[in-house]
């Protein structure tokens, strides 16, 4: 496939300043820091499908972080790469659900450059550029973390949207991000993307064009103990309608718009034993051109559950994306019996082996999977294994 020479500018361009921190690098704090985990989940549907089956999967993620002001004296600077490699099945085939199962599936596994933004401080603001991830500073609940399914990572009402998705995992799309402190635990962002995401490794490269248009995420809260956020977006150029027909019957063209609240507050405990968060999210969009007009999902977070396991954690978590008019008709027309909403429960529990391996058994029940009322309810088990591959710290 051939390589888009602004592509290769790019790649080749952070090579080159990822390959300059070692000469500059101080011994004590390192301006380069590399990580990398091995993700491995084993899930299959354990009901209301058959035949049962289960598929495994695994994702490897490498990030890279260097100080340019440590590696070149560019203060203020940091530049920021992450690959991922995806492959193994995909449980959602089986489970047939419309928001997934599972946080590292994907349509078509491969190799990614998922992430490369420099960013620049300023006083109170910082500003990111180049290919990035919109969930990991929006629409993001620190305490939802924890749970597989996908609709606790973004809201599904957003994820389902754009072109080729919203600059997200799998695929992010270049933009810039501009993130202000306001003091007191308040802050204020905003970025602009490329609508049509896609990164080395996809089909196409790095979409350059803009041809698509932009996307445009707002988000402003505080946080601490407690933290309460709300964040909209919107689409510069119209997207299509999952149901109406225009002229020439082509899909007719909508304004795809949205915005959320986030709400996560520190219940009880402490440092020295068990900690518990809860949260709420709540998300709406346009209705017209994703199968959701809204969503939500709430839950809970206990830290050290267990005393003689400081690293033990366990999650609970509800879930449901509530389905639009216009997918219901279709799904009606199809032969179906549309739900108003999917729904599901997920039950999660973390504990670490060793200080690099990590196990997670997670059950989950799916409600009206697929939108289908007449859908029978899914529990879908899973396993994750995750192993931390990252280089041992220089001594």
């Amino acid at each position: 496939m051939p390589v888009h020479p602004k592509s290769a500018w790019l790649a080749g361009a952070a090579a080159a300043l990822l390959a300059t921190a070692s000469a500059a690098a101080d011994e004590s704090t390192p301006a380069l820091a590399v990580s990398a985990l091995y993700t491995a989940d084993i899930s299959g549907v354990a009901r209301g499908v058959r035949p049962r089956a289960g598929r495994y999967l695994d994702n490897l993620d490498v990030t890279a972080e260097l100080d340019l002001e440590k590696a070149v004296g560019w203060r203020g600077a940091t530049l920021h790469a992450y690959a991922l490699n995806n492959s193994g099945g995909a449980p959602n085939d089986l489970a047939g659900t419309l928001q997934g199962v599972d946080n590292i599936e994907v349509t078509t596994p491969r190799l990614r450059l998922f992430e490369l933004w420099l960013e620049q401080g300023a006083g109170q603001a910082t500003v990111r550029a180049g290919l990035y991830n919109l969930n990991s500073e929006f629409y993001a609940s620190d305490s939802a973390g924890l749970l597989l399914n996908p609709s606790f990572g973004i809201g599904s009402e957003l994820a389902a949207t754009g072109p080729n998705g919203p600059s997200i995992f799998p695929s992010t799309s270049l933009g810039v991000r501009l993130n202000v402190d306001l003091g007191d635990d308040r802050y204020v962002r905003a970025a602009v993307l490329n609508a049509r995401s896609g990164v080395l490794g996809d089909p196409g490269g790095i979409d350059w064009s803009f041809d698509n248009g932009v996307l445009t995420i707002a988000e402003a809260g505080f946080t601490g103990p407690t933290r309460l956020s709300a964040g909209a977006w919107r689409y510069s150029k119209r997207q299509d309608d999952i149901r109406t027909v225009g002229p020439g019957g082509l899909p007719a063209r909508r304004d795809a718009h949205g915005a959320y609240v986030l709400g996560e507050q520190r219940m009880f405990g402490s440092a020295d034993g068990a900690e518990a968060y809860a949260f709420l999210r709540i998300g709406v969009s346009d209705g017209a051109t994703t199968p959701f007009r809204g969503g939500w999902q709430a839950g809970v977070l206990i830290d050290r559950p267990f005393a003689s396991r400081p690293d033990s954690q366990i999650s609970l978590g509800v879930q449901q994306g509530v389905l639009n008019r216009k997918f219901r008709d279709n799904l009606r027309d199809a032969g179906g019996r549309p739900a108003r909403a999917e729904s599901g429960l997920e039950l999660t529990y973390s504990d670490k082996l060793t200080n690099r391996i990590t196990l997670q058994p997670d059950l989950q029940w799916i409600h009206h999977a697929g939108g289908d009322r007449d859908a029978k309810n899914r529990l879908v088990a899973a396993l994750r294994l995750k192993i931390d591959i990252s280089p041992s710290p220089a001594e």
